[in-house]
């Protein structure tokens, strides 16, 4: 059976996986009366909690007695690593484009990698149907893309779809007949080339995609570039230098059918399969016969930017709530994570039982600790740090910058100016977006985005959208102001009563409600002023036989601010940690102990 290969790329929530549930239900890879979800590709809760795809998942179709394998991919930024790795999969992309927000960052990203490899993307433009679409537009902007990133002229003439994921529809003219999706599966085979591998060859593949199974074990997902695969047959295990993992056999040869992996007796090169039988074997490791010496050769992913620190739960309440809380257990898993996730680095940190945790955004690590908290795992967090580095040219210190491209109200367009300046953006582009709205585009140290999101959000009344993209190092921009307002402290351990916090509402803003277990050292809220505070949350009321029944009745509380994972990782300071344990999330000072902050203070040393 002839077969083609494809990625489908995209911005995040431009409709990727959608559209591939319609290219599914049109291509008959469900039975008639068979249940499917929506976004039947996101299979992970936090995908289907958080509306994104986080992992790179593979799926296949049959049109007109050719198999198309179709590789679902993420849209955010943080997980560009899932992306990089399966573009050396394909042999062509269909490059997704929302029809009323146009080329968003990306997209850029994502386009670039794709034009480097030399594939020739069909670009599709989706959500006809929205009232603001601009589908002419974004034509042009697309255009310009593909040429401002080095583009060759087969590339620049692209095929081009006007599509509803939603509706199931795909036409090559703008007012065609909007029927079904079959303009775009002819497309595919027409444009996108049959895999050019040599079958002759001895069996050769590179794991892209690595999972455990609790029957198969270790699974790991590639294309094969030379020979044929059978069932039993003896493989070794390369590196990239050359050098033996280890020696097997491939106990299950899995092929993607739909939504399912059937399990086959032989592959040839240009499929994409799953294979089961080894044990040591991880991404980007080669799989090959036994006569093959040398690796193939496997995409470089971009280097991590952001770094936290992953410590064991040390506080008063830590080892209540979770079942894994030991520093070998989160060592473990952390190195586990590597294996699959090539995007992110683990070292050991300098403290004792912590480890230095390095990828690509605040957004990537948030899933990893929001897993591992799903897990039964307790620990606490630091601040995120950029990872810096030397020019070894000019000895110059250099910091990660991101290109941030925001969508505003025209009101809210000063503010968001005056605060990205104050965090050291310059402004490349100023331009109306349609509806009253403004697109601005800065270039910025990722430092200076640490923490500025919700503040964006306050200060846009929550209509300002951000989206964000790794620039590339540039010399160090200096100092950054950061948080102003200091913290409420607690003094005591014990439950928090309405009486103490009616009381501490005036100091600032609460992060707890009362009946809630605290600890000397937990922040309990935020403070109005620059400096900390301690507080005592958990005073109750003296009882005086002078005191009514009712008394406390007219005591209500302003409902606590509640943070997500992030937005608790994002606002802590250096000294100060986010405890995360299965049933709760709680911000506390590095030091609990009131005397060795002021210590550590005096000396100049709050981290």
């Amino acid at each position: 059976m002839d077969i083609r290969n494809i990625a489908i790329i995209a911005h995040v929530d431009h409709g990727k996986t959608t559209l591939v549930d319609e290219l599914l239900k049109q291509s008959g890879s469900f039975h008639e009366h068979q249940h499917v979800a929506e976004r039947a590709m996101d299979s992970n809760d936090l995908e289907r909690e958080r509306g994104i795809t986080i992992l790179a998942k593979c799926t296949s179709v049959v049109w007109k007695d050719t198999r198309i394998n179709i590789i679902d991919t993420p849209g955010h930024a943080d997980f560009g690593g899932e992306v990089e790795r399966i573009l050396s999969m394909v042999d062509g992309a269909v490059v997704l484009v929302d029809a009323a927000e146009g080329a968003l960052p990306q997209t850029k990203f994502v386009v670039g990698k794709a034009l480097a490899r030399g594939l020739r993307p069909i670009v599709v433009v989706n959500k006809i149907d929205r009232g603001d679409a601009r589908p002419d537009e974004v034509h042009n902007e697309i255009f310009d893309l593909f040429a401002s990133l080095g583009a060759n002229d087969e590339q620049l003439d692209f095929p081009m779809l006007y599509a509803s994921g939603r509706q199931g529809w795909a036409d090559v003219e703008l007012e065609g007949p909007r029927k079904d999706l079959s303009p775009m599966f002819d497309l595919i085979l027409k444009h996108v080339p049959a895999p050019a591998l040599d079958k002759e060859k001895p069996f050769a593949m590179t794991a892209t995609i690595l999972e455990n199974d609790n029957f198969l074990g270790r699974v790991l997902t590639g294309r094969v570039e030379q020979g044929r695969a059978r069932v039993n047959m003896p493989v070794k295990v390369l590196r990239a230098d050359g050098s033996v993992v280890e020696t097997g056999r491939l106990t299950k040869l899995l092929s993607f059918r739909g939504l399912d992996r059937v399990a086959v007796e032989e592959v040839a090169a240009g499929d994409i399969v799953a294979v089961a039988g080894l044990s040591e074997a991880t991404i980007p490791d080669t799989i090959a016969s036994p006569e093959v010496t040398e690796a193939l050769a496997a995409i470089p992913v971009d280097p991590p930017t952001l770094s936290m620190t992953f410590r064991l739960n040390d506080g008063p309440l830590g080892g209540r709530e979770g079942k894994k809380v030991t520093s070998r257990q989160i060592r473990d898993r952390l190195f586990k994570e590597t294996e699959s996730n090539i995007a992110i680095r683990v070292s050991e940190s300098p403290e004792s039982e912590a480890f230095e945790v390095a990828g690509r955004g605040e957004l990537q690590l948030g899933v990893l600790i929001e897993t591992m908290r799903r897990e039964g795992f307790e620990l606490t967090i630091g601040r995120p740090r950029v990872l810096y580095r030397t020019n070894e040219e000019t000895g110059e210190r250099e910091e990660p910058f991101e290109e941030v491209m925001i969508d505003v109200d025209e009101p809210y367009s000063g503010v968001v100016v005056e605060k990205m300046s104050l965090r050291k953006g310059q402004m490349q582009d100023m331009r109306p977006s349609g509806g009253d709205k403004v697109r601005l585009t800065f270039i910025i140290p990722s430092r200076g985005l640490i923490g500025y999101h919700g503040e964006f959000l306050t200060d846009t009344r929550g209509t300002g959208i951000m989206n964000r993209l790794f620039h590339g190092y540039q010399p160090y921009a200096g100092s950054i102001e950061g948080r102003r307002n200091g913290s409420l402290i607690s003094a005591e351990d014990g439950n928090t009563t309405t009486y103490s916090l009616f009381s501490l509402q005036d100091r600032g803003t609460l992060f707890v409600d009362a009946g809630e277990k605290v600890y000397v050292g937990m922040i309990i809220g935020e403070h109005s002023r620059e400096n900390d505070l301690e507080v005592n949350g958990v005073r109750e009321k003296k009882l005086t036989n002078m005191r009514a029944s009712g008394k406390d009745d007219a005591l209500v509380l302003t409902p606590p601010r509640r943070m997500s994972l992030e937005q608790a990782i994002a606002y802590i300071e250096d000294d100060e940690l986010v405890e995360v344990t299965p049933s709760a999330i709680r911000l506390r000072k590095r030091y609990l102990d009131p005397n060795e902050r002021k210590k550590r203070e005096r000396s100049g040393d709050k981290a």
